[in-house]
């Protein structure tokens, strides 16, 4: 097993689980490496993004395959003797579900929007990590261009010494838009501000 296997977790809903790993799927394949991404949240949304990319881009997406939560070690398996790279998404909600996406990665990516609530409700996923004994790092992401919100999140994180990636994601609507045309936010607008920012985070993980 070569690939590094990284989840994308959060228990809470509305975090920008999806989008996050579209996006990072995207710019490491346009990147030249092989990407496979296991979708195990019922609500299959990177599956339908996927759908969507072919019939509106003609594009074959990173590869995803939507498993149930039972399969997920031995597809994740799998997959990691032929790809660089495996994302899990993982549904919210879904405490045992969670659990096995956590335990099938090396890494945890937890996404947070710029709130102290939202931080405080990443408890459960980062207890989860912590008992799977799985390195993981909050993101914060759709943060806004104003406001304290986010300094209040970077403060009380390093208050609890909870583990915040240095790199965010704005609240761009490019990401958005990228994803309803079917394509990654490297693909839609390489030079932009929300390509860089995913470059940023992606690279950080991977280098």
């Amino acid at each position: 097993m070569t690939a590094k296997i990284i989840t994308i977790a959060q228990q809470k809903g509305g975090a920008g689980k999806t989008t996050l790993i579209v996006h990072l799927a995207t710019f490491w394949t346009a990147q030249g490496r092989k990407v496979a991404v296991v979708d195990i949240d019922p609500q299959a949304s990177v599956s339908q993004w996927a759908k969507l990319r072919q019939a509106r881009q003609g594009l074959a997406a990173p590869l995803v395959t939507s498993v149930t939560g039972w399969r997920t070690a031995g597809e994740v398996e799998r997959l990691a003797r032929t790809y660089d790279l495996v994302l899990i998404d993982s549904p919210p909600h879904a405490a045992t579900e969670a659990r096995i996406a956590i335990r099938a990665a090396q890494r945890v990516l937890v996404p947070l929007q710029p709130s102290v609530l939202d931080l405080w409700a990443t408890k459960a996923t980062l207890d989860l990590a912590a008992e799977e004994k799985r390195p993981a790092q909050l993101v914060l992401n759709r943060v806004p261009s104003r406001g304290k919100a986010a300094q209040e999140v970077v403060e009380e994180a390093a208050r609890q010494g909870l583990p915040l990636a240095p790199h965010r994601i704005g609240n761009r609507t490019a990401l958005a838009a990228s994803l309803a045309a079917g394509l990654g936010i490297a693909e839609f607008e390489p030079n932009g501000a929300a390509a860089q920012e995913i470059a940023a985070l992606a690279r950080g993980i991977t280098d």
